[in-house]
């Protein structure tokens, strides 16, 4: 791999350890463009996995065992969601411990949220419910909720790997249109109504929301690398697969996309296309005639990040900031800043060119 991409690693890693002093036992979320300064969570919502995640790629990258230990207790600090009611706990538990190789406490935590989440499948509905943990409304369907939660529940033994399926492709019924459609090619949220017995769309988030295309296609990636996943059922993925890039204009379009397709001049979103790279990562090591043109791509979107959005040593901010990553452009809320799981999405993309992580296992 280049020499720029190692410095990058170089840098997200020692942002990690800053980051890592700054924020103590709390869990970062996003920091501040201008000065780099983190606003935090104390029990780390949906996105504690990743900064978890990205002390475990740190301990891979130094090799110190104060990094391991450092990366362990946060782990455990995940504990609490195991038993919590969210769909989330796929994103938590999946990015939270499969960074940790054999590390056999974090083994144990993803195989206990692993069957509760398994416990908690609506077998009539075909999902894991979004759940009500974090508010709103019980009976969606989300594309959030499927990246991590197909890895998570397929290690959960072979009503796992069935269950995981099912929840995989109920969520590919809802999100994705079909030819001929008049409604949006995409759907990021459904809601179930128990009245009439159907899913209805959702409008929030809207349908060009791009990490919700890039989390979709996460999870068919990582279902395509798992033979017990698909079902039997390989072609009706990589078509999924096809959809979500054509449609998305993953190969074709921007390296880093608006938040809102359907407002392409409003903030981009770092943290889509670090999604993206992985995915893309991930589907290069699946069979396939344009496995090198994916991993090209993913290496061109990684060198649009590193080049045009990130911190460099400029005394100001600290180097290894993803800046340009938006949290939710409808609310306004951090809408150009450096997310957690942007770092973590670019620190595992980088880990994976430089040897050190396996893409096709995290």
């Amino acid at each position: 791999m280049s020499a720029a991409t190692g410095r990058a690693l170089a840098a997200v890693m020692e942002r990690v350890a800053v980051t890592a002093a700054e924020v103590g036992p709390r869990f970062p979320l996003y920091a501040d463009p201008a000065d780099g300064r983190w606003t935090t969570t104390g029990r780390g919502s949906w996105t504690g996995g990743f900064w978890a995640g990205l002390l475990w790629l740190r301990a891979r990258y130094t090799g110190a065992e104060p990094d391991r230990r450092a990366a362990a207790a946060c782990t455990a600090r995940l504990e609490p969601w195991a038993g919590a009611d969210t769909a989330t706990r796929g994103l938590i538990f999946w990015y939270g411990t499969a960074a940790a190789g054999d590390d056999a406490e974090a083994a144990a935590l993803r195989a206990r949220a692993a069957r509760a989440c398994l416990s908690a499948c609506d077998p009539e509905l075909g999902i894991l419910p979004w759940g009500d943990a974090l508010g709103g409304p019980r009976l969606l369907a989300r594309v959030d909720a499927v990246p991590g939660t197909v890895p998570l529940l397929a290690g959960a033994g072979p009503g796992g790997a069935a269950a995981a399926a099912t929840h995989l492709h109920r969520h590919l019924d809802l999100c994705l249109g079909r030819p001929g459609d008049a409604a949006p090619w995409f759907r990021p949220a459904l809601g179930f109504e128990t009245a009439t017995g159907r899913w209805q769309p959702c409008e929030d988030p809207p349908p060009g929301w791009s990490r919700g295309q890039a989390w979709l296609l996460l999870a068919v990636a990582d279902a395509l690398l798992r033979p017990a996943v698909p079902a039997g059922d390989f072609t009706r993925l990589t078509e999924a697969a096809a959809l979500l890039i054509t449609r998305g204009g993953v190969l074709t379009g921007r390296p880093v996309p608006p938040a809102d397709t359907g407002r392409p001049d409003g903030p981009l979103d770092t943290s889509a296309a670090a999604i993206t790279a992985v995915a893309l990562l991930k589907l290069a090591r699946t069979p396939g005639p344009r496995a090198e043109q994916y991993a090209l791509r993913a290496e061109e979107i990684l060198d649009r990040l590193t080049r045009s959005h990130f911190t460099g040593d400029d005394g100001v901010r600290p180097p290894g900031m993803l800046l340009d990553g938006c949290y939710d452009a409808a609310k306004r809320l951090a809408v150009r800043h450096e997310l957690v799981w942007g770092d973590f999405f670019l620190a595992l993309a980088l880990s994976a060119l430089h040897g050190l992580a396996d893409v096709t296992r995290v």
